[in-house]
């Protein structure tokens, strides 16, 4: 299994990023109907079907299950669910569904972005 984290680790904050600049929603775009786990930053890890993600890593997630059900039983009558990019901890992948060549590129791309962001407010 591989882990993403979000906001990617890179040089900027992830305020100064704009939507434009973000490679990695073409790149969870080619996982849709994947089985994907998504931990929060309030510590619900949810199970789902990836159906769709936007430029803002918005995620929206089919036939879900929350893992730690004992502990938010009331989550358990949901089905589908539409998570904001900000309140994502993790995405935890299928080590078998992700294709690494596209996703070392979209991190070369964006860390390149992001360096000649950098380099622009520099001067």
């Amino acid at each position: 299994m591989l882990f993403f984290r979000y906001p990617p680790p890179f040089g900027l904050p992830f305020q100064s990023r704009t939507p434009s600049n973000s490679q990695t929603s073409s790149f969870f775009k080619t996982l849709t109907n994947t089985q994907v786990t998504i931990e929060l930053k309030n510590d619900i890890s949810i199970r789902g079907t990836l159906k769709s993600v936007d430029q803002y890593l918005n995620i929206k997630l089919d036939d879900i299950q929350v893992l730690n059900e004992d502990k938010y039983p009331h989550l358990s009558s949901v089905k589908n669910v539409f998570i904001r990019g900000s309140v994502v901890r993790y995405v935890h992948l299928p080590a078998g569904e992700v294709d690494r060549g596209l996703l070392e590129d979209a991190c070369r791309r964006e860390t390149g972005a992001l360096k000649s962001q950098q380099a622009g407010g520099a001067k």
